[in-house]
């Protein structure tokens, strides 16, 4: 079966026309989605930023992120479930959209670039943990995190505005 004809079935169902058709539940689904995508995004952005060692030096990168895991969990967590909503209500205008395939892209590059960075340099914390600044590798990883974060939120509102 071709991925548009997945991507058809899956807006045929009721739920997904319910969803799209609904006068209060696809608006509060919207506004959930950006209110998890400022507190994940919000909250990752202060750890990039004193992995680059440029805000809150004062603090090792280990109290910070033990302070915002939880709210970047939380709002990673509503931002995934009601995307996927956003995506159930609206398949086929997503297959269509050039800014959802890009947005999907940086995605995955931005778990990609998690993924390596706790895979290596964050393997070695206990060992600049307390500094400042943190070693280069660590400083590239959370401006790479900051730049694909802003390129996901422009794609994502890109998107919202042409279907």
């Amino acid at each position: 079966m071709a991925l548009i004809e997945i991507f058809r079935q899956i807006e045929m169902t009721s739920t997904s026309t319910a969803l799209r058709e609904s006068i209060w539940m696809f608006p509060i689904v919207e506004t959930s989605h950006v209110l998890g995508l400022a507190l994940s995004v919000g909250a990752a952005i202060w750890v990039d930023l004193r992995l680059m060692g440029v805000s809150m030096r004062k603090y090792t990168v280990s109290e910070m992120f033990a302070f915002v895991k939880p709210v970047m969990t939380v709002g990673f967590t509503v931002m995934m479930v009601t995307g996927m909503l956003l995506f159930w209500a609206h398949a086929l205008k997503c297959y269509e959209s050039g800014y959802f395939r890009l947005k999907l892209l940086l995605l995955v590059a931005a778990g990609l670039n998690i993924l390596v960075f706790h895979a290596t340099v964050d393997r070695r914390r206990t060992a600049w943990d307390q500094s400042p600044r943190p070693p280069l590798q660590a400083q590239l990883s959370g401006l790479l995190s900051i730049a694909l974060w802003l390129a996901i939120v422009a794609a994502g509102r890109l998107m919202a505005y042409t279907l």
